[in-house]
Formats: C-alpha cells, structure tokens, sequence
C-alpha cells in the first residue's frame, strides 16, 4: 500500500499532539480560580499569585532541562519512539493532576509534565528535518506551530465547558486520555523513516530526499553532513545565535500561555467560564501568524531567495510586529480590545518562532539537529523561568506594563542575535 503525501500526514499528526501538548499544559491556568478555591482558600490574592507563578516555575524548569534531555533521546532512538516516550509519560502526568493535594503534588506533577512536554518540539525539529526538503520546512514548521495556537483555541473554552459538568480532578483525567488516543494513529503511520517507509510512494521519497541540503564539493561529490560533537557544537557562534534568540524570544509567549486566564480574572474580574469567552481569542492570531510565517518563507525561497535572506527577512518582520503591540498592551481599555492586541502580539510571534525553529535544520545535518534544538529549547525555557518569577512583582496592583515593556525588548534582542550571530544562514562546514 502506498499513501500519497505521507509526510503531510506525518506533519498532521505532529501538530495534533501538539494541540493535545497545548490543552493538557494550559489546563491549570484555566482550573486555576476553581483549584485554589478548593486547595488555597486562606491564602492573600499575591499569596495565590506567588503560588501558581512558583508551580509554573518549576514546570518551565522541568520544561528546558526536558528539552535537552529529549534532544538527544531523539537523536538516540529516532522521531517515532521519541514521540512514544513523550506523549505516553505527559499524558499520565496530566492524569496525575487530578490527585493533586497541595503545592508539593502540583509541582511534582508539574515537573513530570513539564519534561515530558518539552520532547514535542525537538521532536518535531527532527521530524521536519527528516520528512521535508529545505524549500518546505518552514512551511512545515508553521504547521506545526499551529497545533500550539490551535491548542490554545481550543482549550480554554473547552475546559471551561467541561467544568459545567466536571469537577476539576475529572477534567484533568479527561483531557490527559487524549494522549494515549494519539498513539494509536502515530505508531500505525510512522512505520520508517522516509528512506525505508513501506507506505511512501517511490515519487515522494525521491522528492523529500533529493530536495534535502546536501553539500558538493570541488569534485562534484556530496559532502557528508555537519554533525558535530556537542563540545563543538557550543563552540560555534552561529549556535549561539540560535540559542539567544530562542532564549529571548519564547518568554513572549510563554507570559501569555501562563498569564492570559490570570490577567482576564485580576485586571477584567473574569471567572472561568468568561475567561472561557475572551481567552481563546490571542490564539486566533497565533495560528494565523503560524501559517503566515510559514508560506512567506515558502514563497520566497520559491521565489529565489537564499535561505538566509528568507529566514532574516520573516523572523524580523515577527519581530516588528510584535513591538507596538507589546507597548500598546500598556493601556488597552475594554477586554475585546486587550485579547484583539495580544492576538496580534501572538501573530508577530508565531510569523518569527517557525523560521527560528527552522535555523538547527538550516545549519546542521540531521544528526545533530536534535542536540541543537534541545539546547535552544533549554535555553528558551530557562528565559521563561526568568520573566515568569519576575511577574508576580511587575504587576503588583494589577498592572501588567513593565511585563509588556520587557517582552518588547526581549524582541528586540532576539532579532538582533540573528543577524549578528549568524552572519549568514547555510550549512556549516566542520572547521579544517
């Protein structure tokens, strides 16, 4: 049996459990007002506040660590029983939530969560570099991406729904089954890599293969691909491009993954169920910015752009956009108003990561693209740790603008580690 496009469905099935990843995470966010009802009910209002950004700490924690560590689990045991080791370990965490009893279970299940998670995305690094050729990864990428927004879209009213009809504990076990429903269609579809695939048609694999960067030498031969040590690796400046620029960027979106439901409930006084209404909203852009970024890059590189004109030109355009935004959050009025400029926010941001996730597969063979993207993935986290301690502080009373005014500088920095890190996106070449 062959099945045209299977990468497409490869790519599909990635960015589902990414929607799965989104929902399971962004559930104690959205549970938040009726768990620390039930657990924390004499804590102070910044009481409870230092109390979620300490458990969100300790997942985002959990989070960079994870990313390294499945970063070489990846590279070790291949895309397919990476993603196996990932979902099935995430989706017991999420289950586990529900016998949470204090500070201490929470954020030992968080932990749990957290490094599990964080295989997803250097998972989907390897998986793109493995099923796509270079002119469609960033579209790829954006798909991918996608599943984060659509995650976002979908899980805040769904949880919100559900807890009309559940309690917290049983919607924790709800969503955490939807991850063992995943692994049936992953582990049926993902047979091979694309080189021994039974399923892909002779077309295709020629497709995928051929149109994956290989480089030439002199002579006209392949030269094999850059796979170096992770000693060497982190002695390459073009690495450490990578490395700022996720660390810089990602806290961007992780300020509203962990603070939109929080924000709506303490600024606009919202419960669960109108957070439920306005909180899915910022997602709506995330996704379009996810695709966006995506076929830009395409187009270009169609176009005849080099791949480093492409990738500079998308993330500083995400970049840009996400400025202004960030700066107008300072006073945004009504909350249709406050969820509409975060969606824009997410749109700049989702246009800029996809293309910034791509760089480990631009720059390195497949060997090492994993190791890579675990190490930007750490180091994005660990960013996120920093802002996500500091919220609590900077918005004290309720106002959210010093929040607003780091992330817009934290974009700044993320831009200008592209362009002057990478001088020039290619391949590289191990040093003679």
């Amino acid at each position: 049996m062959k099945l045209q496009g299977l990468r497409w469905w490869v790519i599909a099935l990635i960015a589902l459990a990414t929607i799965i990843n989104y929902i399971d995470r962004q559930a104690l966010s959205v549970l938040w007002p009726d768990i620390v009802e039930e657990l924390f009910p004499n804590e102070s209002a910044l009481e409870r506040k230092q109390i979620y950004a300490n458990i969100s700490i300790v997942f985002v924690f959990a989070y960079a660590f994870g990313q390294a560590i499945f970063g070489k689990i990846f590279d070790w045991v291949g895309t397919r029983f990476g993603f196996v080791l990932s979902i099935g370990v995430w989706s017991l965490a999420t289950i586990a939530h529900a016998f949470a009893q204090g500070v201490l279970s929470l954020s030992v299940f968080r932990a749990i969560l957290g490094v599990a998670e964080a295989g997803n995305w250097p998972g989907a690094a390897k998986g793109n570099a493995e099923w796509f050729p270079t002119k469609e990864r960033a579209l790829a990428q954006g798909i991918f991406n996608s599943g984060a927004a659509i995650g976002g879209i979908i899980a805040i009213p769904l949880i919100a729904y559900l807890t009309v009809y559940f309690s917290w504990q049983m919607v924790f076990v709800a969503v955490g089954i939807m991850g063992f429903l995943w692994l049936v269609p992953w582990l049926v579809l993902v047979k091979a890599p694309p080189g021994s695939h039974p399923w892909l048609s002779e077309e295709e694999k020629h497709y995928i293969l051929s149109g994956q960067r290989r480089e030439v030498n002199e002579e006209g031969q392949e030269e094999e691909e850059y796979n170096p040590s992770t000693k060497e690796l982190l002695s390459r400046k073009e690495s450490w491009g990578v490395i700022i620029a996720s660390a810089a960027i990602d806290p961007i979106w992780w300020l509203f993954v962990f603070w939109i439901p929080i924000y709506l409930n303490e600024v606009y006084g919202m419960d669960v169920k109108s957070i439920g209404i306005y909180g899915w909203v910022p997602y709506v852009g995330a996704m379009f910015g996810a695709w966006f970024g995506g076929l830009l890059a395409q187009n270009r590189l169609k176009a005849g752009w080099s791949t480093d004109k492409t990738r500079k030109l998308t993330i500083t355009l995400g970049c840009l956009i996400m400025l202004p935004a960030l700066l107008a959050m300072a006073n945004p009025g009504e909350p249709v108003v406050a969820v509409l400029i975060m969606a824009v926010i997410l749109f700049g941001f989702q246009t800029a990561i996809g293309n910034v996730q791509t760089l480990p597969s631009d720059l390195l063979g497949k060997k090492a693209v994993g190791s890579l993207s675990g190490f930007s993935g750490m180091a994005a986290k660990l960013g996120a740790v920093g802002l996500t301690s500091l919220v609590p502080y900077l918005t004290a009373g309720g106002n959210y603008t010093p929040a607003f005014v780091i992330g817009a500088s934290l974009a700044i920095t993320a831009m200008l580690a592209v362009w002057i890190l990478i001088p020039k996106i290619e391949p590289l070449k191990a040093p003679k």
